[in-house]
């Protein structure tokens, strides 16, 4: 038995690059750890029975969800903390989390998940994403072959948002840091799953929102406008997370095809029922975009003073960076200075993530 209450699941498939690390990063906060391994043919299971307390196998079907839930149904605890191979934890409050745990039995954990990325020209840069992973099993259960979601075993409750708390942890995702060939190769098995899917649900807007977000990275644009469109016009509810990125991705999407009006149009149209950091930034880049940099101005410096700036990742370092460079072609370099400061510490930031 863990000395925390809290099981952390995890499949893998050769991940021997990734997982040690992985484990490594777990061996502090006492928790119970399961490997489920899904057909690895490298060293993945060698590695994982030198700090998991069970390593199983699972024959892959295909389906995220159905190994994820084999995971979980061997686990010691109740609670389950999901985590990737290719994630490392480097902080966790073990004491608060258990006090949320107590407090909020029936309530799921949202990660905060920094993700390490390549860039066109080569550079490394890092996104934010709040993504549930962590639950009670006796009340939640994963859900869609791929994409996998967690979700209440209470069909009443499926339309509801689910009541969360934010895990005080801090992990860095290494996984969208790989080549464009390798990103490429991962969308397509991505996409193969998400069609199947999307066959037999054709009114699923969390797969045509999937599907768009993988045409999206493979530059197919027009067609991740198609899904993205067909998704929203299922007016899927606007408080789920999900809804509020494809928002944000179609009109980004219709920016790289040219269409900035439209995309301008889109963000209008959401503002008053979109309220966080990432709409409002990306509202103020389309605004830049049809060439009214004060208009975004207002935006930027809005969005900085949000209460979930944090979710901004490397772009708030560019939030900074645009209303420094706006000032400046304004001939405002007093209010530009202003703003010099809390840039440098965004830098910083970014500087310790990308080289831990």
């Amino acid at each position: 038995m863990s000395k925390v209450p809290v099981s952390v699941c995890i499949i893998a498939k050769n991940e021997e690059k990734y997982i040690e690390e992985c484990l490594k990063h777990l061996q502090p906060y006492g928790f119970e750890i399961i490997v489920t391994d899904t057909g690895s043919t490298d060293r993945t299971k060698e590695i994982a029975q030198k700090y998991a307390d069970k390593v199983l196998d699972f024959r892959w079907i295909n389906d995220f969800s159905a190994a994820r839930n084999f995971c979980a149904s061997h686990a010691s605890n109740n609670w389950i903390l999901v985590l990737d191979c290719d994630e490392y934890m480097t902080q966790m409050d073990v004491n608060i989390l258990q006090s949320f745990m107590h407090k909020y039995p029936r309530y799921t954990g949202t990660m905060r998940l920094k993700n390490l990325v390549y860039k066109q020209d080569g550079s490394g840069g890092y996104g934010t994403d709040d993504v549930t992973r962590m639950y009670n099993r006796k009340f939640y259960g994963y859900e869609n072959p791929i994409h996998e979601q967690i979700c209440s075993k209470n069909i009443s409750e499926r339309d509801k948002e689910m009541p969360c708390f934010l895990i005080p942890a801090e992990v860095i995702h290494h996984g969208y840091a790989v080549s464009p060939e390798e990103m490429e190769k991962k969308q397509h098995r991505n996409l193969a799953i998400l069609y199947e899917s999307l066959e037999k649900t054709p009114d699923n807007p969390y797969l045509l929102f999937q599907i768009g977000q993988s045409e999206f990275i493979l530059k197919n644009y027009e067609k991740a406008i198609t899904y993205y469109e067909r998704g929203l016009s299922m007016k899927p509810p606007l408080n789920y997370t999900y809804v509020q990125i494809m928002i944000i991705s179609l009109a980004r999407a219709y920016v790289q095809v040219g269409r900035e009006a439209d995309a301008l149009a889109c963000m209008n149209q959401y503002e008053t029922q979109c309220k966080t950091a990432k709409f409002t930034f990306t509202h103020a880049a389309v605004y830049m975009d049809n060439g009214q940099p004060l208009k975004a101005l207002l935006l930027y410096i809005k969005t900085t003073l949000m209460p979930d700036v944090d979710t901004l990742g490397e772009n708030l370092l560019h939030c900074y960076e645009y209303i420094i460079r706006i000032y400046r072609d304004m001939g405002e370099e007093k209010m530009a200075a202003m703003f010099e400061d809390k840039y440098e510490t965004c830098r910083k930031e970014k500087e310790r993530i990308l080289n831990f």
